[in-house]
């Protein structure tokens, strides 16, 4: 059996598995078959099937890597409809894509930056719209706006995503704190 025809074996008996841990096993089984890199497409699609099973498995975290590296193939081979699969697979497992070049921070507007800075000091919604006097319906529109442009998933990931970002100064018309 060729090692194409072996890897599409191993990976069509894990999409039948019933357990998810059969399945992990399976579609490493699968990823691992001698010479299968050789068959990138095929590779690439059988990563997108173990991610997409993983993730669907609560497995977010470690979704990421088969999905990233499906992601990188499909882009690298142009193929578009898979790399956008791959793609929305990912962001469902809490991954977002930045321009490159970009900082995150940058791309907040002065008051979406505000809100995440008191969101991410521990103010509820309402504390939040009280002080920059906005509804409370409001805030949360705007930090529903934040989370990707951060590329996080939480209110909970707000603070460590703006402290790792501390190096970027506040949007234009603000003054910088010091």
């Amino acid at each position: 059996m060729s090692s194409r025809h072996a890897m599409l074996v191993e990976a069509s008996a894990a999409l039948c598995a019933e357990d998810d841990e059969e399945a992990r096993r399976l579609f490493a089984l699968a990823l691992a078959t001698p010479g299968s890199d050789r068959w990138r497409f095929d590779r690439a699609r059988v990563q997108l099937a173990y991610g997409e099973r993983m993730r669907r498995a609560r497995a977010t975290a470690e979704s990421r890597a088969p999905l990233r590296a499906a992601l990188a193939t499909f882009e690298d081979l142009g193929a578009r409809p898979w790399a956008e699969r791959a793609e929305k697979e990912l962001r469902a497992a809490g991954w977002s894509r930045r321009r490159p070049g970009s900082s995150p921070a940058a791309e907040l507007s002065a008051q979406e930056w505000e809100v995440a800075r008191l969101a991410a000091s521990g103010l509820t919604n309402k504390q939040i719209a009280e002080r920059v006097f906005l509804s409370h319906r409001t805030v949360g529109a705007h930090l529903y706006q934040v989370y990707p442009k951060l590329g996080i998933t939480s209110r909970a990931m707000l603070r460590d995503a703006l402290d790792a970002r501390n190096d970027v100064p506040p949007p234009r018309g603000e003054p910088e704190q010091r």
